[in-house]
């Protein structure tokens, strides 16, 4: 029988599951579970608690949650950055004892979400105390990079100008728009409150492709999908009337599409009337 100490440690176990162990400790474990019943046993412990913990928090907490536009995706990114600022993470320091049951590690999990959420709330009340002045940017009117890139198809200079803007458009399939809100956590939506919309037009040589679409709100108070599509129409006319290549519209949008109505339409804020829309300083 094995001693103990030859065990691997719930520490390497929890991050082995996470997948965050160098490459060559992660064969080490490998290795070690591969020849370990106690340990293959003690990480199959963990994992299932821990997605025993999982279920239980999207059954009985996700309710109580605010409602806000992709609350999952907005959640895996501020964890992201905690982790990040730390040397080991703080669930990780509620988790160095022995030999967790099942009960401490779904309590010790409890409490960092907890924490988590606490922290999520007071920087977006400072966030907004911050904004106050400004025109507030709603969550969903940006969609997350680390989801929707963008992706573009070739095109021609002809191709995108061969018909209007609004032509190109074609409605997203059914399977598609509800693979895309769940992958932003949106459950239940109602139709008119989002328009899984694309992040380059396909107008502008956008690919219908999960990486350029994202379930932007109708209901944002000022950058919403109407003003968006308005930003479309102008930089199709701009490349149009060769005043803007399609390449630099394309990265533009793709990176910061209200940045972009700023600086085409030479404003702050959206504008009202399309009447008053201008094309560097000339009426469209």
């Amino acid at each position: 029988m094995q001693s103990a100490h030859l065990h691997l440690s719930d520490q390497d176990l929890l991050l082995a599951a996470d997948g965050e162990l160098e490459a060559r400790r992660a064969a080490q474990v490998r290795a070690h579970l591969a020849a370990c019943w106690n340990c293959r046993a003690r990480m199959a412990e963990i994992e299932g608690t821990i997605a025993d913990f999982a279920r239980a928090h999207r059954q009985a907490l996700d309710p109580k949650l605010p409602p806000i536009d992709g609350p999952r995706a907005l959640l895996r990114a501020q964890l992201a950055e905690l982790a990040a600022a730390s040397d080991v993470g703080l669930w990780r320091r509620f988790l160095q004892f022995t030999s967790p049951t099942p009960v401490a590690l779904c309590v010790c999990l409890s409490l960092f979400v907890t924490a988590a959420a606490g922290t999520l709330l007071v920087r977006h009340s400072a966030l907004r105390a911050r904004n106050s002045a400004a025109i507030t940017i709603a969550y969903g009117a940006v969609p997350n990079p680390g989801l929707t890139p963008g992706a573009t198809r070739t095109v021609t200079i002809g191709d995108v100008c061969s018909m209007a803007h609004e032509e190109v458009v074609r409605d997203v399939p059914a399977s598609l728009r509800q693979e895309i809100l769940h992958e932003y956590g949106i459950a239940s939506p109602l139709a008119q409150d989002y328009e899984i919309d694309y992040l380059i037009a396909p107008g502008l040589g956008g690919a219908e492709d999960i990486h350029n679409l994202w379930p932007e709100p109708y209901t944002s108070p000022a950058w919403n999908a109407r003003v968006k599509d308005d930003l479309e129409e102008h930089l199709h006319r701009l490349v149009c009337a060769g005043r803007l290549d399609l390449p630099t519209a394309q990265r533009d949008i793709a990176t910061d599409w209200i940045a972009a109505y700023k600086k085409y339409f030479h404003t702050d804020r959206p504008i009202a009337k399309r009447s008053d829309m201008v094309i560097f300083g000339n009426k469209v």
